[in-house]
């Protein structure tokens, strides 16, 4: 039989990794935001409004976030402001 340390360090092991597993958020969808609506708002003064809407859509999905306003502000969502096309330009408006 195990001793009572060993169960301990057991639970406390399973705590740990059960609040490492809820707080990692892999590409931002453990927080269910509404894409459409914020983007629509982001990109409701673009040139290209098609185009924005298609990006930020993206960008969205895979971030869980869409920086407030119609542009900047992207120190709020790192993920959303550090994406990248192959290219190696910005992706995201």
């Amino acid at each position: 039989m195990a001793s009572k340390a060993t169960r301990l360090l057991l639970c406390l092991s399973l705590v740990v990794v059960l609040l490492l597993v809820e707080t990692a958020t892999p590409h931002g969808q453990a927080h269910a935001i509404d894409c459409k609506g914020q983007c629509g708002y982001r990109c409701s003064k673009s040139g290209r409004p098609k185009m924005c809407l298609r990006a930020c859509g993206t960008c969205c999905q895979r971030c869980g976030c869409v920086p407030p306003g119609t542009s900047g502000n992207e120190d709020v969502c790192p993920c959303y402001a550090h994406m990248t096309t192959h290219n190696g330009k910005h992706k995201c408006p």
